[in-house]
């Protein structure tokens, strides 16, 4: 079995002083961390997305998008992602009032050496960073963007004890990403304890569920198919937050980290009364909605090898697509998402008599199913509306400050933003 596939703590460092984001990378690389210097926050806050850093330090006083702004946008994006600020002695107060509001900690200019390694030390290890194993997500397979930006988010909550809501369409992976999340804990020597909301009654949801998982997670798999009575027996079960005990009444305490996974629209429920309100804002601190595999086809080819090596170790049959089937699921709508992916790759596996898996063979299996891959057009169109959304949430709804990120005039940025129903109103902070 091959050892785990080891990497570096990635830090984003963050300074409008030439000088000093030099000299603080140099140190940082020196430690054999992974360092990505930007100059302002605005660069920052977008190569977040790209390099999921474990730990950022960057500047409390800087142009654009100060170090406050900053925290603020990672918190909303990562919660869990710990910030170190950099403050000048005059500003000292300011980074006191920012480490209330969430960050880390401060360091000031100039940076003694020790000092800032000690700081980052501590940082990555209350985070969660335990040397760098990627083992946790080894069973999420992607080349993804969009998962991996929430596999970023998922590790960055790892090293807190917050609660997650994990939503999404069947056979997307939920549990998958919840089992990750518990892998990139300190509870990953724990128990995962799951359990299946579905039919649960208010007698069999009792502490003795906590008691299984003292010291791990537990899953609420399908929260949303919980009974009414079972709601508000859970309800009491649980703290109003991960660092207040359960009220004398209740059973407890108990040390157990709480992730919930559903298919199903709770803030639809909520507005029906089929779902506790109070319940579910206990429960979504942390929201991670997972996509369909229809917006993230680039994986398919991927899963579909992954498959295909899963039913080789099983049956020692060795079988591969042909181009041509390849191309065929790529382009079929997934109702299902990857469950069906995988249901469909081992169906046409037991029927095929031949190594090479025709076209012919997966249409059958398909049932013939339509394809929805968009066209060339929709497919901008789509690419276009998220990329001017991102810009503005960026920005904070400041069309100026986004016109000259895209590189286009107002003129033409306003043009763009009204052919794509996108109000910059929308995007400003209340």
């Amino acid at each position: 079995m091959n050892a785990p596939v080891k990497r570096k703590a990635r830090i984003l460092v963050v300074d409008d002083d030439p000088g000093l984001l030099r000299l603080l990378t140099i140190r940082l690389r020196a430690e054999n961390y992974e360092v990505e210097p930007m100059e302002n926050g605005v660069q920052a806050l977008a190569a977040a997305s790209r390099f999921r850093p474990d730990l950022v330090i960057t500047d409390l006083r800087m142009d654009q998008l100060d170090g406050i702004g900053l925290l603020k946008e990672l918190q909303i994006r990562w919660p869990g992602l710990k910030v170190i600020l950099l403050t000048a002695h005059g500003t000292i107060p300011d980074a006191v009032h920012a480490t209330q509001m969430g960050a880390f900690g401060f360091l000031t200019k100039p940076v003694e050496k020790q000092e800032l390694l000690a700081q980052v030390q501590k940082a990555l290890k209350i985070s969660g960073f335990v040397d760098g194993a990627e083992d946790w997500r080894a069973g999420i397979v992607t080349r993804s963007a969009i998962i991996e930006e929430k596999l970023g988010q998922a590790h960055m909550v790892a090293g807190t004890d917050a609660r997650v809501l994990i939503t999404g369409e069947s056979g997307t992976g939920k549990e998958l990403l919840a089992r990750a999340i518990h892998q990139a804990s300190p509870r990953r020597a724990q128990p995962f304890i799951i359990v299946k909301c579905s039919g649960l009654t208010e007698e069999q949801l009792d502490g003795s569920l906590l008691r299984n998982a003292e010291g791990g997670t537990l899953l609420l798999h399908e929260v949303g198919a919980l009974p009414m009575p079972a709601q508000l027996k859970l309800l009491q079960l649980l703290p109003k937050s991960t660092n207040q005990p359960p009220a004398a009444s209740e059973p407890g305490p108990f040390n157990v980290r709480i992730i919930s996974t559903t298919n199903q629209d709770l803030p639809a429920l909520l507005a029906s009364g089929a779902f506790r309100d109070d319940l579910y804002y206990r429960l979504n601190v942390v929201h991670i909605e997972l996509p369909p595999l229809s917006r993230r086809r680039e994986d398919i080819p991927l899963l579909v090898a992954h498959f295909l090596a899963e039913i080789s170790r099983q049956t020692g049959q060795r079988r591969i697509f042909a181009p041509e089937a390849i191309e065929l699921l790529a382009t079929r709508d997934w109702p299902g998402n990857v469950r069906q992916l995988a249901n469909i790759v081992r169906q046409s596996c037991a029927l095929a008599q031949t190594p090479i898996i025709p076209v012919e063979l997966v249409q059958q299996s398909l049932g013939g199913a339509q394809a929805k891959l968009p066209s060339f057009d929709e497919a901008r169109d789509e690419f276009t509306r998220s990329y001017l959304s991102q810009i503005l949430q960026i920005t904070g709804g400041n069309v100026s400050q986004a016109a000259r990120l895209a590189k286009r005039n107002r003129t033409d940025f306003y043009k763009l933003l009204g052919r794509h129903q996108l109000v910059p109103d929308d995007f400003k902070e209340r």
